[in-house]
């Protein structure tokens, strides 16, 4: 028999944390002030989560914090001690989306569940068990997953998975989105999202240009209660529900309303269920943007699927707000009923005891009862002062006083003895449900606590710098500045391999066109590597290609270029000893990033949201761990992964498929200022990619890019002719008026 499963609800405030546990959410997903990613919620102080944690764990709750952003080398010795104080509160999960961050949270606080965000775009089965490696306990796989994949994913791993049954969803693959950190310089891998994706635009496809304007890259909201038992069913453990940025009555509203169709179906099962209509119009009003859909748990993409008129908010009824936050958020949580019975002996410590019907008790001492030189305490008068539990967790029911002789205590003893009384009772609560891992009961027992002498920032520092030291590479530069080639077209290739490079790249779709004729001419021009790129996005509907390539690969191949924790997996499974290279997209922020990748070749890309200067800090560890560092100096910067398909959308989705691409012309889609963005259709793996509108270069800035210390210059080929590549390499001509250094020189924050 499975466990039940769980509801989880976001809060981008206290008030929002009350009210979805009021509501009945078995746990809460929040943001601190740093490393979260949602940088424009409330969010949460120290102090809040702290409180957070308390309430929710004696109410037998859970609380997951967010620590899904990337963070910078500079950044990261500011985590310890951020996170410390909520390991030690019981903090029962922390949601990563950076490796390094993963890693430097595995190795410093090692009992604390690992949950691998939405934002690491894990689509299968061999990118889970990846992370299982890791530490990772708990898998949020990409939005896109159908259910067949999910229940596939739980069956293989075994490992908790966690999906998102309601709220916004984001057009692209999360994690993989750059639109609003390359046009507006707010990153959505930092939690500053601006939203281009809501904005008009119109599709153009093979030369025609749709005559309106509409919105083809916004979703419906996704609402899944009427599939609740089919979602149960392919064993989802956490049923999660969108919103950290809005209103606290949307958190518990929406909340409130799952709560009861999961309890429904766990009752009845799935003959007994139904959705009132009623309840599916609440839902519809609690800031849903246009229509509701199912998200993608029975489809793959479609039309159905986009707000093509409609992107924003309806609001919602002020009466329906202010109802829901009478009900929910702006109460206390049902406090818990227990007896208090006090001991005052003149001359000894008063003695407070607290019990409840369920066998829980915690005696605490106080101060030194007196005898009474005027007016001696009356019993009215103690019960009176112990009954005032004020905004804690529980209520007197019963209070009693046993006393001897003419007794005197100070009101505020009386107050600190209900105090330490009341916390202690807690705390012992807390300890009998094993919520946290360290939780510290004053009133006894003490749970497992942070071992300060071992886990601290100075000796996780100590420990890194030896790491560095004893390596033999470290200080050594690897040699002159290489260059490398990436081709996506046979065009672009027959350029390549006549132009002098260490590595030639070659995306594994170009490769399966023609393995034959491909693998002949790596055999003829033998003077440089080949390693092949995989695809961008690996899922289950890709095990028979990936069986293919498998078969196919010649010797020439030496190595991978990765996209997705997918393909590390694969290549690990494969047959021979292959180095694999991560893309930009697999993001290295940080020198735990460095080190994670080291153990699979020791070569990296910078990711494109990194400036000159945090490149050159990047390449100072590189340089102390022997990594060889790849800076992308030509390019068109992939803004959008995205499962839907925006010929689709506008119903010219291909049916004779060439080589994998869409037959006919380009399709674009241009913004409201009339620029145009390359959208490549990729029908093997059905995903789209949306490029910038005009190509990254840093050929006006040489020695900037040498004063980087990236070990290898990447020149990588999309939608170029041959000429424009011959151009481009030469360094002398280059074919394009305009072009982006995109974050090169001003960063992201």
């Amino acid at each position: 028999m499975r466990d039940r499963v769980e509801l989880l609800a976001p809060a981008g405030n206290y008030e929002a944390f009350i009210g979805a546990v009021n509501a009945g959410a078995d746990a809460v997903y929040l943001g601190g002030d740093r490393f979260g990613a949602r940088a424009y919620a409330d969010n949460f102080t120290t102090e809040e989560i702290c409180r957070a944690l308390h309430t929710a764990h004696f109410l037998g709750r859970k609380v997951y914090l967010t620590v899904n952003t990337l963070v910078k080398d500079a950044e990261l010795d500011g985590l310890y001690g951020w996170l410390a104080p909520f390991y030690e509160a019981g903090l029962d999960g922390v949601i990563v989306q950076d490796i390094g961050v993963l890693c430097h949270i595995r190795e410093n606080f090692p009992d604390l569940a690992l949950h691998a965000s939405t934002q690491m775009t894990l689509t299968g089965a061999y990118g889970a068990s990846f992370l299982h490696k890791q530490g990772v306990r708990r898998i949020v796989p990409a939005r896109e997953l159908s259910l067949e994949e999910i229940r596939t994913l739980k069956e293989e791993t075994g490992l908790e998975i966690e999906c998102f049954i309601h709220g916004a969803m984001c057009y692209s693959y999360s994690g993989q989105c750059l639109f609003s950190s390359i046009l507006g310089g707010r990153s959505g891998n930092r939690g500053r999202c601006a939203q281009p994706c809501r904005l008009p635009y119109r599709v153009c496809i093979d030369g025609e240009e749709a005559e309106e304007p509409a919105y083809p890259l916004s979703l419906k909201d996704m609402c899944t209660i009427e599939y609740l038992p089919r979602l149960i069913e392919a064993g989802i453990d956490s049923f999660k529900i969108e919103g950290r940025m809005k209103k606290p009555e949307y958190a518990a509203g929406v909340t409130a309303i799952y709560r009861k169709y999961i309890d429904l179906c766990e009752e009845t099962g799935p003959e007994g269920f139904r959705v009132s209509r009623e309840d599916m119009d609440m839902l519809r009003s609690l800031y849903i943007r246009s229509e509701v859909q199912n998200g993608y748990y029975k489809r793959h993409n479609g039309r159905e699927m986009i707000t093509l008129h409609r992107p924003g908010y309806a609001g919602s009824s002020r009466q329906l707000l202010d109802e829901i936050g009478a009900r929910y958020v702006h109460r206390a949580p049902d406090r818990k009923p227990v007896r208090m019975h006090a001991v005052l002996n003149v001359g000894e410590a008063a003695v407070l005891t607290v019990s409840d019907e369920d066998g829980v008790s915690v005696s605490v001492s106080g101060g030194v009862v007196e005898k009474a030189r005027n007016r001696p305490l009356e019993r009215e008068d103690i019960v009176r002062q112990l009954v005032k539990t004020g905004d804690s967790l529980v209520e007197a029911a019963e209070c009693s006083v046993t006393a001897q002789g003419d007794v005197f205590l100070p009101v505020s003893a009386l107050n600190e003895l209900r105090r330490r009384g009341v916390e202690a009772y807690e705390n012992r609560c807390i300890a009998s449900r094993k919520s946290g891992v360290g939780i510290n009961c004053s009133g006894g027992e003490k749970g497992t606590e942070l071992q300060k002498d071992r886990l601290t920032e100075s000796v996780y520092r100590n420990r890194h710098s030896a790491a560095v030291s004893g390596n033999p590479e470290c200080g050594k530069r690897k040699g002159e500045i290489r260059k490398d080639i990436l081709v996506s077209t046979q065009e672009q290739l027959a350029v390549a391999v006549l132009h002098p490079c260490r590595r030639v790249y070659l995306e594994s779709d170009l490769f399966m066109e023609a393995p034959e004729r491909i693998s002949a001419l790596m055999c003829k021009y033998s003077d440089r590597e080949y390693y092949l790129a995989l695809p961008r996005i690996l899922r289950l509907r890709d095990a028979g290609y990936l069986n293919s390539l498998a078969a196919r690969l010649p010797d020439a191949v030496a190595g991978f270029l990765i996209r997705n924790y997918e393909a590390a997996a694969y290549v690990e499974e494969l047959a021979g000893a292959y180095d694999i290279v991560p893309d930009a997209g697999l993001y290295v922020f940080n020198r735990e990033g460095l080190r994670f990748w080291a153990r699979y070749g020791g070569e990296f890309t910078f990711p494109y949201e990194l400036n000159a200067g945090e490149c050159r800090e990047l390449a100072v560890q590189a340089d102390r761990l022997g990594s060889v560092g790849t800076l992308v100096v030509y390019g068109r910067i992939p803004m959008m992964l995205s499962a839907n398909c925006v010929r689709k959308s506008a119903g010219r989705c291909p049916s004779d498929l060439s080589g994998g691409r869409a037959p006919g012309g380009q399709a674009y889609i241009r913004d409201r200022y009339g620029v145009y963005f390359p959208v490549e259709t990729n029908c093997v793996h059905c995903y789209n990619v949306i490029y910038n509108s005009v190509p990254y270069s840093l050929h006006l800035q040489p020695e900037d890019v040498r004063r980087t210390g990236a070990d290898i210059w990447r020149y990588d080929f999309t939608v170029e002719s041959g000429e424009d590549c011959r151009r481009i390499l030469s360094g002398a001509d280059f074919p394009y008026e305009k072009y982006t250094t995109g974050h090169f020189k001003r960063g992201v924050e």
